[in-house]
């Protein structure tokens, strides 16, 4: 029996589709170990958002050669298709497979041992379509099968909906990495989330690049059609959506979620910038007044929604006062969290050719007002909570100083803690839904119970 590591980089997507790899590898009679053990196989899947998460990419494919000189260490994901000649001429890896091919693993990783008895030294290309970057972004593409079949011991499973982004903002490779956007039956993920929900799965996260176009591919936005039978679906108690843009939250779509109960008030709307000229230089599509609406009526419909974001500081063109324009914009919306970033030249993007490239100084200051905002708004955010009653979600414990605790959250994303012996008192384990009332804070980012 093989022993394999698998290794996921970068967004949810991967993450799914990591875990339905280990789980097909699992089933064909490999031993899956964790990634910091000595494995016969090391899965890497990798994220190609920015030059950083190449290198780190790069890092974790060197790592594990160096864990086992001897094992087949495979790199798959995203990483693959940007940087081809890269990964080739990388003598740490030995497999490569494209995105559209991760389902395939079990029949690849076969073919290869196979091969590898005959001749020493191979490394076997498994990219997607071919060599050329047009093939791999052919709209006809089609959706890649993939499905996960349990979660043993976990509350929450990730579901992906789509692949795919038809957006190409100027800062971007990852429609060049993932091709146009595909949707995946709809037949297919219902089926997928009542087994899970007979698995003892609790609570669904809708993901994809780009779910706010599910359907789109097949002639109309098909997302909330898909949530309302999601909503169906005995055993399953929470419907999370991982990042929308904001166009797609109109009235109509306000208001059908908010009759949803299974529906989670947290909506991930993504920004990037509150400034008009830069939202313009990266191909968004939208404006900051839109951005604006696509709040007013999510908060016309919920109360006190958790609305998350992402911004990019540092843009190239980026002034004082866009920058301060942007700072403006998400006091005034206010939101419950900011994921800050400080813009990194993508090779191959439009916004890569940009004059008017900031330094990291620049953007280090700008980003350090951003996160002082969030960590001020996040805090204000929860303090809100204590003293209301609302249910939580149950999911493992956590050494907290010294201390064990049960963590959960709310459908507002709120982390929640309870002493392991209060728990015990309480009778509450892992998987429980239960309602609480929030006394103070254990931490910054955490309520207690």
């Amino acid at each position: 029996m093989k022993s394999v590591a698998l290794h996921s980089l970068g967004c949810k997507v991967n993450r799914y589709e990591t875990d339905v790899m280990g789980q097909k590898l699992q089933e064909s009679g490999y031993n899956i170990v964790a990634f910091d053990e000595k494995a016969d196989v090391y899965i890497i899947n990798t994220c190609s958002v920015t030059s950083i998460a190449d290198h780190k990419s790069r890092q974790m494919l060197h790592r594990a050669k160096r864990k086992n000189p001897e094992a087949v260490v495979v790199a798959c994901g995203c990483y693959v298709e940007t940087d081809k000649e890269g990964v080739k001429a990388d003598d740490s890896i030995d497999l490569i497979v494209g995105n559209n091919k991760k389902a395939e693993i079990v029949g690849i990783l076969r073919d290869y041992f196979d091969k590898k008895e005959e001749q020493t030294g191979l490394k076997v290309d498994k990219l997607l379509g071919g060599e050329s970057m047009t093939e791999i972004n052919d709209p006809a593409q089609e959706y890649e099968r993939m499905e996960l079949k349990s979660m043993p011991g976990h509350t929450r499973a990730y579901i992906k909906i789509q692949d795919g982004c038809n957006q190409f903002c100027s800062y971007c490779i990852i429609p060049y990495a993932r091709g146009r956007i595909r949707s995946r039956d709809e037949a297919e993920i219902l089926c997928e989330v009542r087994k899970l929900a007979t698995d003892g799965c609790r609570e669904i996260v809708l993901t994809g690049i780009h779910i706010s176009s599910y359907g789109l591919d097949k002639g109309e936005s098909a997302l909330l059609s898909l949530l309302q039978k999601l909503n169906d679906i005995e055993g399953i108690d929470r419907i999370r959506l991982s990042s929308l843009e904001p166009r797609i939250i109109t009235e109509e779509m306000a208001e059908g979620m908010a009759a949803l109960p299974k529906v989670c008030p947290h909506f991930h709307l993504s920004l990037q910038s509150g400034s008009n000229d830069t939202l313009k230089r990266m191909n968004r599509h939208y404006s900051a007044e839109e951005y604006a609406e696509s709040v007013r009526l999510l908060r016309k419909v919920y109360d006190k929604p958790a609305i998350t974001t992402d911004i990019i500081v540092g843009f190239p063109g980026e002034t004082e006062e866009t920058f301060e324009e942007s700072r403006k914009f998400a006091e005034d919306i206010d939101f419950y969290e900011m994921h800050v970033f400080k813009y990194s030249p993508r090779k191959g993007t439009v916004a890569a050719k940009m004059e008017d490239q900031l330094t990291d100084r620049e953007k280090t200051a700008r980003s350090n007002v951003l996160l002082t905002m969030t960590k001020e708004q996040s805090k204000r955010y929860r303090e809100s909570f204590i003293g209301a009653t609302e249910k939580v979600l149950w999911e493992d414990f956590e050494t907290i100083d010294g201390k064990e605790y049960l963590i959960g959250l709310t459908t507002r994303y709120i982390r929640i803690a309870v002493p392991k012996d209060k728990a015990e008192e309480l009778g509450i384990k892992s998987g429980d839904i239960t309602e609480h009332t929030f006394n103070s804070f254990l931490r910054d980012d955490t309520l207690l119970i």
